[in-house]
């Protein structure tokens, strides 16, 4: 499925060009009017200091996502504070302005899609009444909006399907990530975004929340209250989780032990590493190792043997 671009610009004319760079796919410009769903374009965009988008109407439906720098918009007559984390929509008949913070500028993911259901998606998303969100778990909708740009790019006859798919996921994903406001939300989420990343990069060696806490100097009550209105989820839940990931490679992939696992990740011994694996896998890690092992027994060359640990 190859971009479709315009002959005379590169790009169609509703494209922004006030960028310093910017990662763009375009499937179908002239969508049919009776689908019920097809995605038009999509990209991701760095702007500029002096970037301004100024419509009454729009051709499509599109939603925006801000990952980076801030911004202001307009949208329906209302005022509004883009930053990290912010989501919005337009449509057919929304007027909006989006402009660019000189000093802060905005890196954003975009989608523009057109069909009968558009419509019913976006209200059931919260995007309906032309009013910006924002959402929790922001690598988790930038990772749908990667997948569509490489699907977009992709010449399979299925292609095409596969981005309408991940892009009701997308709207689907909104609505399960969607938090409620405050004026105290951008400072807490901005917490919440350095204790995950916190979380992320040190899981390995991190083995209670209070040591998340004491080293990101805030309370334990604290951290367990923002994970569970960003997160929806307990924070020892989300470390134990990553965890429980990394262990299964260091099973399945580095071929450690149990033991050798459990100590790597902190564990005071194998049973207690087990027991968690399993609260969260399903499965205890020896189940793993025997699937490994019938694993590389079949793999093996006829006559020619070797050691599985």
């Amino acid at each position: 499925m190859a971009p479709i671009t315009s002959p005379s610009s590169g790009e169609p004319a509703f494209v922004s060009q006030q960028v310093t760079e910017a990662r763009r796919y375009y499937i179908n410009l002239n969508p049919p009017r009776r689908a019920s769903f097809t995605v038009v374009c999509g990209g991701v965009e760095r702007t500029r200091p002096e970037y301004v988008v100024s419509r009454r109407d729009f051709p499509y439906f599109a939603i925006e996502l801000v990952v980076e720098g801030e911004g202001a918009l307009l949208l329906n007559g209302r005022r509004h504070r883009l930053a990290p984390g912010v989501v919005f929509a337009y449509g057919p008949g929304v007027p909006h302005t989006i402009r660019n913070h000189a000093r802060r500028r905005m890196r954003k993911y975009y989608l523009d899609f057109a069909g009968r259901d558009a419509s019913a998606l976006l209200n059931a998303a919260g995007l309906g009444l032309w009013k910006p969100l924002r959402v929790a778990a922001l690598h988790e909708l930038v990772e749908i909006f990667e997948a569509l740009d490489r699907e977009a790019r992709d010449d399979s006859a299925v292609a095409r399907a596969v981005c309408e798919n991940l892009a009701r996921l997308l709207l689907l994903k909104i609505q399960q990530r969607a938090v409620s406001g405050g004026r105290d939300l951008p400072r807490a989420f901005s917490t919440y975004a350095r204790l995950r990343r916190h979380v992320e990069e040190h899981h390995q060696r991190l083995r209670t929340v209070e040591e998340v806490a004491r080293e990101c100097q805030v309370t334990p009550m604290y951290v367990a209250r923002l994970f569970r209105r960003f997160a929806r989820t307990g924070a020892y839940q989300f470390l134990l989780r990553l965890k429980m990931n990394r262990a299964a490679e260091c099973l399945l992939d580095e071929g450690l032990l149990v033991k050798e696992t459990a100590a790597r990740l902190g564990f005071p011994d194998a049973f207690q590493f087990s027991r968690a694996f399993k609260r969260v896998h399903g499965v205890p890690p020896t189940q793993l190792l025997a699937a490994r092992r019938q694993r590389a027994h079949e793999e093996i060359p006829q006559g020619k043997h070797t050691r599985i640990r």
